[in-house]
């Protein structure tokens, strides 16, 4: 089956393998990450869309619309889970005014409009991105952007909650250093340094700026087009990934296309962008809560298995001249193609939530090189052990299935291409699911 022109649309997007922070781990086997996007849509900025992945990549609508305030406008929601297990959002009530709007579910799905609350200062003219912000501390804090009789350009300012019902807020108080004419501040806090991600109205580009206090004094560590990001963008959030890097969504708006970009090495530098797939063009600012829930896919530790393709049934995972493919296997095939199609599930080299899988009739594990996947010996080096490391997630095709994420390379999946194996970014096509997903089986040797 050739899919030549997918395979190199693909490509150009992927972004550049990097190595992921020291000590990462993913969930624990049977638990996986749940990522939660909350949207509001090109169509509709009246109503809230909800999605969900587990692997901030691919994701699916829960519900859509899933929440519609009684009035005016649902643009920019943000999303937390509380300590009381509800999930609440933040969101802009209108194009202008001096309200902030704010809505509760206990399952995601269903939401209940709580209140409209208004923020207690002199001539404002507009009130936008409400962004939830909970401290190390436990506090919980909203960032919002403020502009004033219309014109001076936006600042950041922050509230905090006074009671654990958020209900009630301090008084607003600006981010000192983050001048006017700044918008979409988004802040994430790692060890004792606040970090801050904030639009720069004049020249359009996200740029950086790090504390030591929440509220500031911010400095700006990176401007322009620091990042590659391009421009013009607004709407960014960061989330966690599980193997320790940190990847930020953006809006380019003009273009109507939604990026992201992952950063290793404590957000100095980032991969090339690429489109979000499947939402590009249609979702609009959203933010994304990671959490860890039950129902991952846990396969036999220090046991063989073969891995059966699930749109090529006859057909399974094995290596050939150090080389993955699927490939026919059956009762009658030769004694070293049930040896090539039988590998030994081991704790991951880099991570041993994941899994490595080792070959038994020859030195070496399953790894990707260049995007192809082979069998090679350890060599003993942490990019070795990367590229050997795979996470076991629910198979993208349906029940029953098992999909193998690249450990360092996120939203990433083994599947098969013209019957050999490599690891291609996830597309939101049925092709791509079935070519992704295999069958955890009984050994064939």
């Amino acid at each position: 089956m050739l899919r030549r022109g997918i395979l190199v649309a693909l490509i150009v997007i992927a972004p550049a393998l990097v190595a992921p922070a020291a000590n990462a781990a993913a969930p624990p086997p049977g638990s996986i990450s749940r990522y939660t996007m909350t949207a509001f849509t090109n169509s509709s900025e009246s109503n809230m869309y909800v999605y969900e992945a587990n692997d901030a990549t691919g994701y699916r609508l829960l519900r859509g619309p899933a929440y519609t305030p009684p009035s005016a406008l649902i643009r920019d929601p943000s999303i937390i889970r509380h300590t009381d297990g509800a999930y609440y959002v933040v969101y802009t009530t209108n194009w202008t005014g001096n309200t902030i709007g704010f809505a509760r579910s206990t399952d995601r799905l269903n939401w209940t409009f709580l209140r409209n609350h208004t923020i207690p200062l002199s001539n404002i003219s507009n009130t936008w991105a409400p962004e939830w912000f909970i401290d190390s501390n436990g506090s919980v804090n909203i960032v919002f952007s403020l502009q004033f009789g219309g014109t001076g350009g936006f600042r950041p300012f922050l509230i905090t909650a006074t009671n654990s019902q958020l209900s009630t807020f301090t008084a607003p108080v600006n981010l000192s250093g983050i001048q006017p004419n700044y918008i979409d501040t988004f802040l994430v806090k790692v060890g004792s340094t606040y970090h801050a991600f904030t639009k720069n109205e004049t020249t359009k580009f996200i740029e950086y700026a790090t504390a030591s206090s929440l509220t500031g004094p911010y400095t700006f560590r990176r401007t322009g087009n620091w990042a590659g990001f391009g421009g013009p963008n607004e709407g960014q959030a960061l989330v966690p990934l599980d193997n320790g890097g940190w990847r930020i969504y953006y809006d380019g708006y003009t273009v109507g296309q939604y990026f992201y970009s992952d950063s290793y090495d404590g957000f100095n530098t980032w991969t090339a962008r690429a489109q979000l797939p499947g939402l590009t063009g249609f979702a609009r600012h959203f933010t994304v809560l990671k959490e860890t829930v039950s129902g991952g896919v846990t396969l036999p530790g220090n046991a063989r298995r073969s891995f059966r393709s699930v749109n090529f049934p006859d057909r399974y995972a094995r290596h050939r001249n150090s080389l993955g493919y699927i490939e026919p296997v059956s009762a009658s095939s030769s004694a070293t193609t049930k040896q090539d199609a039988t590998f030994t599930v081991v704790p991951g080299l880099a991570d041993a939530n994941c899994y490595s899988f080792q070959a038994v009739n020859v030195t070496g594990f399953l790894r990707h090189s260049n995007r192809r996947i082979r069998v090679d010996a350890n060599n003993g080096t942490a990019a070795f052990r990367q590229d050997a490391t795979f996470c076991a997630k629910p198979g993208l095709s349906g029940s029953g299935t098992v999909s193998l994420e690249a450990y360092n390379f996120p939203g990433n999946y083994i599947r098969h291409y013209n019957y050999e194996l490599r690891i291609d970014p996830f597309t939101d096509t049925s092709v791509y699911r079935a070519d992704a997903s295999f069958t955890s089986v009984t050994p064939w040797a």
